[in-house]
């Protein structure tokens, strides 16, 4: 086990990773570029070992950034580095979810979170654990597109985004599904409500089973791509 350590205020006993690895058959959103890797050195003939990579700023374990919504916003390379480092709460939806892949995050959802754990503190990142990723290594499973090709997933609904915007003054949100709007919701109303601001949006994270619903700091990590509209990321959570 890892000891306990103290650095900028953060205590832990455990640190997970929250991001998938990155391989070429993982879930994509239709139309986003395909993951590639092509061997570019090898070390019997140039003595090291060298691969080269391509991959949509949106695929894998990723944070999307306000231009992707808003025109005249920000790129993912602008984000401050201290807003990187956040705390996080973890609402748990998994039984709602089993029942209806639909399922939308409620006011009253976050309401009876706080009953029990207190209220969302501002600056916090609200992650909606749905159980979807157990579905990660099924393609099919994971997008759940109906015969239409419209995909069935759980998702934040907006009630309760604005309600965590207005009255938690929360820093983003974060899901272990391809998005956090709701599947079937293809106008990303919530993507455009987070990201109104330089808040936060992160998606297809893993281990949140592992997570305690309050006490987690995250530490994110994008590829600062110039103007980029997000980027794969590494997110790092250190557990009390």
């Amino acid at each position: 086990m890892i000891q306990p350590q103290s650095q900028n205020s953060i205590t832990y006993t455990r640190v997970i990773h929250l991001s998938h690895a990155i391989d070429i058959d993982i879930p994509q959103w239709s139309g986003d570029p395909t993951v590639e890797f092509e061997t570019v050195a090898e070390l019997n003939n140039d003595g090291y070992y060298l691969r080269r990579f391509s991959l949509g700023e949106h695929s894998a374990t990723h944070i999307n950034a306000p231009n992707s919504f808003h025109s005249s916003a920000v790129g993912i390379d602008q984000y401050p580095a201290q807003s990187l480092v956040v705390p996080a709460v973890v609402i748990n939806v998994c039984q709602a979810t089993a029942v209806n892949p639909d399922y939308a995050l409620t006011v009253a959802d976050v309401l009876a979170w706080e009953a029990e754990y207190g209220e969302i503190s501002a600056g916090c990142v609200v992650i909606l654990n749905t159980g979807w990723q157990k579905k990660w290594l099924d393609k099919s499973a994971f997008l759940n597109h109906d015969a239409q090709g419209i995909p069935h997933f759980p998702g934040f609904g907006s009630d309760a985004t604005q309600f965590l915007l207005d009255e938690r003054q929360i820093a983003g949100v974060g899901i272990d599904t391809h998005g956090v709007d709701p599947g079937q919701d293809n106008s990303f109303t919530i993507n455009r409500l987070v990201l109104e601001q330089p808040r936060i949006v992160l998606e297809n994270l893993t281990n949140l089973d592992q997570l305690p619903p309050k006490g987690t700091t995250l530490a994110i990590a994008p590829l600062r791509l110039r103007g980029g509209s997000g980027s794969p990321v590494g997110v790092l959570a250190f557990v009390p």
